[in-house]
């Protein structure tokens, strides 16, 4: 044997013998295959009869298979669910549709918990005492403050707390100013 004859018998040799990649795959693809059968096995049902409408089913086209939904929506009273991805409850019959209607048109009255606080007015002898206050307050500087407090009837704070805004409001009161919750 020549050289080259002897090289290209290697070379047969190595494109003959499967490489590793290919032992995995295979390896792999029968790995699919025995899971594939075994919850192919495990899925079958046991009844003949459930047995032979599963295959009848599988062998519809896409329309014969709408018209087998329609035919069964019918025939066992399913209504359509709305498109939008809205479903009502399990369990839920006709008339609980009409309750959640009715829910939703009469939304329960909820107890407000957080308000505005409105300076109304304030008394000119004590001006100087509210300003200082909406100073301390606010953190306005004194000639914002004196802006603030000569601009009123204004919002002073919004979105408190119901226990806050009356100890805000009696701090205004005792200063000489008039305040709301609102």
């Amino acid at each position: 044997m020549s050289i080259t004859s002897q090289a290209a018998a290697r070379c047969c040799r190595q494109l003959v013998r499967p490489s590793a990649s290919l032992r995995l795959s295979a390896t792999y693809q029968q790995t699919v295959s025995r899971r594939w059968q075994s919850t192919e096995a495990a899925a079958a049902p046991a009844n003949p009869k459930i047995t032979q409408i599963v295959d009848q089913i599988s062998q519809l086209n896409l329309l014969e298979t709408a018209d087998l939904v329609a035919s069964l929506k019918s025939r066992l009273n399913i209504p359509d669910l709305p498109v939008g991805g809205f479903a009502m409850a399990p369990g839920a019959g006709p008339g609980a549709a009409a309750a959640v209607e009715e829910e939703e048109a009469a939304p329960p009255a909820q107890e407000k918990t957080l308000f505005n606080i409105k300076l109304e007015s304030i008394d000119a002898a004590s001006k100087a005492k509210v300003i200082k206050e909406v100073k301390t307050l606010l953190g306005l500087s004194l000639v914002d403050s004196k802006k603030f407090v000569e601009s009123v009837p204004k919002v002073l704070k919004e979105s408190v707390p119901k226990e806050e805004a009356e100890k805000l409001i009696e701090t205004l009161k005792a200063v000489g100013a008039k305040a709301v919750m609102e």
